[in-house]
């Protein structure tokens, strides 16, 4: 069985396009038909079908393409492994990153990363943690950092740092000049939230009921896909959120935001590292691990 043919097979069950696969793996399209035709006949079975303009995998496909990742991946490891050996890493790391470690912590370490290591390519990936936490249960991301822990036997999470969620408001609320806010008193005002899977919405719905508030008396009048989004709606006066203290910290400075205290809720997370228990990680993925949690461990924690 041949590994690029394996490759493309896969392209195209990714992509769902015989075209948009040739010009990912820079081949012709009759070359990317000759190479699924001869992995058809080598396994005897059809493996894709047209459905319209749609390419999809047949189950027998469906068998095949998990294990042709793991074939990839191994070939992948392999290749990484010898250039470590050779005193050199190279290679492409796919990471996945929920909305405050992917926009706020993970671009700048991921960049003095790359000064350490030029040859290696690195795509991250920015889902909510939940999507993230799919990713790596999938296989599509070697690695995540999430904001919030889903069960599950195949995970491992590692903590990576600490999180504090902070109520927010427009710098012309009522409550600007209060020194301290109720949990009850949300349930008054106009909430924006992440949308539900994301770790800061799962942090904040656990806090009201530990506070004895069910979170759907709220007056959610936006639920928003990016903390990014959250801030533009709040700096506009459309209602009040709970977020993260990295995400508004410029904002707080120029006096764009303001926060006010929330009386008895716990508002601090964890950021974890995830990756699959079960799956073998490549030597840059290892590299990166190593890296990223012995960069977060010289940062002071946040509030000190």
């Amino acid at each position: 069985m041949d590994i690029r043919a394996l490759e493309v097979f896969c392209k195209i069950v990714e992509l769902k396009s015989f075209s948009k696969a040739a010009a990912a793996v820079y081949l012709t399209q009759p070359t990317v038909s000759g190479h699924i035709k001869g992995l058809e006949e080598f396994v005897g079975l059809r493996l894709l079908d047209r459905l319209g303009r749609e390419v999809v995998p047949t189950k027998a496909g469906e068998l095949l393409y998990g294990y042709a990742k793991q074939v990839l991946a191994l070939r992948n490891q392999a290749i990484q492994a010898l250039d470590e050996h050779k005193g050199s890493l190279k290679g492409h790391l796919i990471i996945g990153g929920s909305n405050i470690p992917g926009e706020y912590v993970l671009p700048g370490l991921l960049a003095r990363f790359k000064a350490r290591y030029p040859e290696i390519s690195v795509t991250l990936k920015i889902a909510d943690s939940r999507a993230i936490v799919r990713g790596v249960l999938e296989g599509t991301c070697e690695l995540g950092a999430v904001g919030a822990r889903f069960d599950d036997g195949q995970l491992v999470y590692v903590k990576l740092l600490e999180d504090e969620l902070v109520l927010a408001l427009p710098a012309d609320h009522r409550w600007v000049d209060r020194s301290v806010v109720t949990p009850a008193e949300l349930l008054e005002q106009p909430m924006i939230l992440r949308e539900v899977g994301s770790g800061s919405r799962k942090v904040f719905e656990e806090a009201l009921r530990a506070a004895r508030l069910d979170p759907r008396t709220l007056k959610v009048v936006a639920e928003l896909g990016s903390t990014e989004a959250i801030r533009q709606a709040l700096r506009s006066g459309a209602g009040i959120s709970v977020v993260s203290l990295r995400a508004i910290q410029d904002d707080l400075e120029r006096g764009a935001l303001r926060t006010v205290p929330l009386a008895d809720m716990k508002l601090r997370r964890d950021f974890y590292l995830v990756y699959h228990k079960n799956r073998s990680r490549s030597p840059l993925c290892e590299a990166f691990a190593s890296f990223l949690l012995e960069s977060l461990s010289q940062q002071p924690a946040q509030g000190s």
